[in-house]
């Protein structure tokens, strides 16, 4: 079965500050800040407490800050660690990597300050991230003939013509592209994690299982259709077909989610957490195909599903996990943790419900947003230490 291994890294000494030491360090930590500072200010966005005085609908500032900020900050710390393992090279450090968290940075407050920018300005400091991001990841991949993971650089740049787009355009259309990329990174780098690390857990632990993968899911069908249906939800929305592609795309997911023994996890959160960020996938396709033939149910409440459901999840169970093993760490999770990781799943579930019952929708918007916010600020508590501190084993990075 062809996987990702999230394994150490090759370090070949520190440059610079131990924060600066490896890609993991600065980018999941801020990625869970990103989400926590973020999220509360869209709650008093939405309420109307307060005005950014933005050039553009607040929507498009909380949907592009979710998808480009906190994913892309997500994104960037596990390929700035992976590519490395997979290249057998050193990883990003020292000022490369400063600047290139620098960059980051600026295009956070650049968006949120756009108001009192000019739009191209914002536009130049947020688009610089992505493109220096893949040149860093592009080099070692390229040299060290790794095709099989050069997949994830077209990601990257329609990443960055997604990102284009809402610079251009100023609507919605270029953040779902983005979260199309987003979601087939989740089902490409997912589809190879989740089921390995689950069966050599089993392994371990005396049960002999084996995860036989269908060669037309893992070849094309569960990402292809995956794309369809998003494709279509952006230039048909609401149509029969769409709705039909996409409830087909989470029969296929879940239908590969059905074939990796995550029922037999549940003894272990870092990794049922992984099932669990899979399963918000299929929920989301789901809800989103449903949609186009109930009128009742907004298309808002799939996206949630998909954006803090999905996304959120299988954020937080990468980072929790890579957190600890490239910090030298035994991959066991605190009672805290697995207190963000059920924090995380229920505020999603809030706002997935918030819109269908009207009536209660600002009430369980808020609680949601809060149930949500609250799991980063425990990812922060416990990992703030791990993330900023020498690894436990003594080793470099």
């Amino acid at each position: 079965m062809a996987t990702i291994p999230l394994q150490e890294p090759v370090y070949r000494g520190n440059a610079g500050p131990l924060f600066f030491a490896g890609g993991f360090r600065p980018f999941f930590l801020f990625t869970a800040l990103q989400a926590l500072l973020s999220l509360p200010l869209w709650l008093a966005i939405y309420a109307g407490g307060l005005d950014l005085k933005l050039p553009f609908a607040a929507a498009l500032w909380h949907g592009h800050e979710m998808v480009f900020g906190f994913a892309g900050a997500a994104i960037a710390g596990f390929l700035l660690t992976a590519v490395p393992n997979w290249t057998n090279t050193h990883h990003v450090s020292g000022k490369p990597l400063m600047l290139l968290f620098a960059v980051w940075l600026g295009g956070r407050l650049a968006f949120t300050l756009a108001g009192f920018l000019p739009p191209l300005l914002v536009a130049v400091i947020d688009l610089a991230f992505l493109p220096l991001l893949a040149w860093m990841v592009a080099k070692p991949l390229l040299s060290a003939g790794k095709w099989r993971n050069i997949a994830f650089l077209p990601i990257l740049g329609v990443f960055f013509l997604a990102n284009l787009t809402v610079h251009l355009r100023g609507d919605m259309v270029g953040v779902y592209v983005g979260l199309t990329m987003v979601l087939t990174m989740i089902a490409i780098v997912g589809g190879r994690i989740v089921p390995s690390f689950t069966q050599n857990w089993l392994r371990m632990q005396g049960q002999a299982v084996e995860v036989t993968p269908l060669a037309w899911v893992e070849k094309g069908g569960a990402v292809g259709l995956l794309v369809a249906g998003m494709a279509l939800t952006i230039a048909l929305p609401g149509a029969a077909v769409t709705g039909a592609v996409l409830l087909a795309a989470a029969a296929v997911h879940g239908l590969r989610l059905g074939r990796w023994h995550g029922y037999k996890t549940l003894r272990s959160p870092i990794l049922w957490v992984l099932h669990l960020g899979y399963l918000w996938l299929v929920i989301g396709l789901a809800l989103l195909g449903l949609s186009s033939f109930i009128h009742a149910l907004p298309a808002s409440a799939a996206l949630h599903a998909l954006t803090a459901g999905a996304v959120g999840t299988m954020i937080l169970a990468v980072m929790s996990r890579a957190s600890l093993g490239h910090s030298g760490r035994p991959l066991v999770v605190s009672p805290l943790t697995v207190a963000a990781y059920v924090l995380l799943s229920a505020g999603t579930l809030l706002r997935v419900v918030a819109p269908v019952l009207s009536d209660a929708q600002m009430a369980l918007t808020h609680a949601g947003g809060t149930f949500w916010a609250f799991a980063w600020l425990l990812f922060v508590v416990v990992y703030f230490p791990v993330l900023t501190k020498p690894r436990a084993d003594g080793r470099p990075g």
